[in-house]
């Protein structure tokens, strides 16, 4: 495994991480204790140290507390937890950015993860008009100082919002999270070159374009996960024969699909890690490989 700094925090992550969306049962699949289990000792066997999740992935902290339990029985230092506020999921799914609601959160994070701390606490996908609310980031600033928060980081919702990148460390923020791979490149174009002035870190999300660049995949090919079952038919069928056209000419013989994506996003000197989801110790194995494929 490889470690690069993230941005200006004293945190050297894994250049590939574990992104847990999959937990909360959104992606097609239920998770029991054991399963989330053989993840992350497998990643953690593999020398990943960053694990990326939410206080929505799931009904009532669902990811969080299966991270947790896992957490409660090892080494919570040999760990890089990330997580998120903004929204939450107990009886139904919400937004929830005033204040106190994210003070809530934080709370309810900390218990369901079994922790004292978070090490990355990220604003998660919300508009410019809530991200614009002092009072937030004064309350946030104070759980920094008190050491529930190690670093606070900006989960952009718009892979172009330069508006919430631009005034991260105007927050006291050390990170961004943004959708970037192989098939969407547009934070390149101005978020990238905002975090480098910024020494920001970058947490690339989606690395694999929500599964069309792992190769499992041809034109035709139907979902039924929630996440994926609504798109056009025809955005699909697009996005599918795009990747076979970059398979047959930019991915080495021998090299895996979704190896070769996730290596694509680390050549850029702006990422400093990537959190592709993994439903199986096959793909966390699969993932982890990426680190040493040189592009």
């Amino acid at each position: 495994m490889k470690y690069r700094r993230l941005g200006s925090t004293e945190l050297n992550v894994s250049v590939v991480g574990v992104g847990t969306w999959q937990f909360g049962g959104d992606w097609g699949q239920d998770y029991t204790q054991k399963d989330v289990h053989a993840i992350l000792n497998r990643a953690q066997e593999l020398g990943i140290n960053l694990i990326d999740t939410a206080e929505c992935y799931g009904p009532h902290h669902l990811s969080e507390s299966l991270i947790g339990d896992y957490l409660s029985r090892g080494r919570r230092e040999d760990w890089i937890v990330a997580s998120k506020f903004g929204h939450q999921w107990h009886d139904h799914w919400t937004n929830a950015w005033d204040t106190d609601q994210i003070r809530i959160q934080l709370e309810e994070s900390l218990k369901s993860l079994r922790t004292d701390y978070i090490d990355l606490y990220q604003f998660h996908s919300g508009s410019d008009e809530v991200f614009d609310n002092d009072e937030l980031w004064t309350m946030l600033d104070k759980q920094v100082q008190a050491g529930k928060i190690r670093n606070l980081g900006i989960s952009i919702g718009s892979n172009d919002n330069l508006y919430q990148t631009d005034k991260a460390a105007q927050v006291n923020a050390k990170a961004i999270q943004v959708v970037y791979n192989r098939i969407d490149r547009v934070p390149e174009e101005r978020v990238f070159p905002s975090c480098e002035r910024q020494d920001l870190g970058v947490l690339a999300r989606v690395p694999l374009a929500s599964g069309f660049l792992s190769g499992k995949y041809k034109p035709g090919a139907v979902f039924e996960d929630n996440v994926r079952k609504g798109r056009e038919r025809t955005e699909v069928d697009e996005k599918l024969k795009l990747v076979e056209e970059i398979r047959r000419s930019e991915v080495p013989e021998g090299v895996g699909m979704a190896e070769w994506a996730l290596a694509w996003c680390l050549k850029n000197p702006a990422v400093s890690c990537v959190i592709p989801g993994c439903k199986s110790v096959e793909q966390v194995e699969s993932n982890a490989r990426a680190a040493q494929i040189e592009l």
